[in-house]
C-alpha cells in the first residue's frame, strides 16, 4: 500500500488523480493540500470522491503529521516548487505534474534528492502518448533540421511555451546541430509573429478555451513534411503516467526529469 497526499485536490488534474486512487488497490489517500477548507474532509467538498482523508491548508503540518510515502503534486509552477522542496527536505517522494520550473530550481531539487538520497519524479507530460510523440521527434530530427512546434493548450494554462514543447526541444537538440530556420533576413513585421525561439527552433503557443493539451512537431525537408501529433481530449489521459509515476518513484535514487525515463 502506497500513502499518498495530493496537492491540489480540487483542480482538474488534482481531481482526476484523486479519482485515480479510487480505483487503484494499492493506493491509499492520506490527506489533501489546499488553499481552503482545512480541517474538512475531503468527502466534504462536492464533486470530489468519498475520501475521509483530512485536507490541510499547511503543507508542512501535513507531511509532518500523516508521514505519506508520496506526494502528487499537480498545481502551479510556484506551489509545486514550494511543495517538491518541502517534500524532499522532510523524506517524502515527489511525482510533479506542474510544469514551469526555470533550469535553477530544477538543478537545485536534483541536489536536494541526490544529497537526501530520495526517488523524485517531474514530468513535464504524463500522457504515454505525448512522451512517445516526444521520442519520435528525437528520433525524426537526425534526417529532418528543420522543424518547429505548435503546443496547444486550455486558456486557463499559467505557462508558455508548454513544458512538453520545450523539453521535445531539448530532446531534439540533443541530436540536431543548431541552425537558424526561415530566410536569413526574415523580417517580423508584428513582434513575436514567428513565435519562441530554443536554439533555432521555433515554438507556437496557442491558448484557447475548449482544448485541453495538443501539440504537432512538423518537419520540412525537400519536396515533403513529416507531422508528428499527440492530443489529449480528457485529462484521465495523464493518469497512466502518474500510476506508473507513483509505482516507480521510491525506487530511484534522485531526481528523474521526464516520464520516458521510467519507461522500458
Amino acid at each position: 500500500m502506497i500513502k499518498i497526499i495530493v496537492a491540489g485536490p480540487r483542480g482538474k488534474m488534482g481531481s482526476e488523480a484523486l479519482r485515480l486512487i479510487e480505483k487503484t488497490d494499492h493506493f491509499e489517500l492520506v490527506g489533501a493540500i489546499d488553499r481552503k477548507y482545512n480541517g474538512r474532509k475531503v468527502k466534504e467538498i462536492t464533486g470530489l470522491p468519498p475520501f475521509d482523508a483530512p485536507i490541510y491548508t499547511s503543507a508542512e503540518q501535513a507531511l509532518h503529521e500523516l508521514e505519506p510515502d508520496v506526494l502528487i503534486d499537480l498545481t502551479t509552477p510556484d506551489a509545486g516548487y514550494y511543495h517538491t522542496r518541502l517534500a524532499l527536505e522532510n523524506n517524502v517522494s515527489p511525482v510533479v505534474g506542474t510544469t514551469g520550473f526555470s533550469q535553477e530550481q530544477l538543478n537545485m531539487l536534483g541536489h536536494l534528492a541526490e544529497e537526501k538520497e530520495i526517488g523524485a519524479v517531474i514530468a513535464p507530460n504524463f500522457a504515454v502518448g505525448a512522451v512517445l510523440m516526444m521520442q519520435f521527434a528525437r528520433w525524426a530530427a537526425r534526417y529532418f533540421p528543420d522543424v518547429e512546434i505548435i503546443e496547444k493548450h486550455h486558456d486557463q494554462k499559467l505557462d508558455a511555451p508548454s513544458g512538453t514543447a520545450v523539453k521535445t526541444a531539448e530532446l531534439i537538440q540533443e541530436v540536431r546541430s543548431e541552425k537558424q530556420q526561415g530566410h536569413p533576413d526574415e523580417k517580423e513585421i508584428v513582434k513575436g509573429s514567428r513565435g519562441a525561439n530554443i536554439h533555432g527552433m521555433h515554438i507556437h503557443s496557442v491558448r484557447l478555451p475548449g482544448l485541453i493539451a495538443h501539440q504537432e512537431v512538423i518537419f520540412g525537408g525537400t519536396g515533403q513534411t513529416l507531422t508528428i501529433r499527440h492530443d489529449s481530449y480528457h485529462r484521465e489521459s495523464f493518469m497512466t503516467g502518474v500510476k506508473l509515476a507513483v509505482e516507480q518513484v521510491r525506487k530511484l535514487n534522485g531526481l528523474v526529469y521526464g516520464l520516458e525515463n521510467l519507461l522500458e
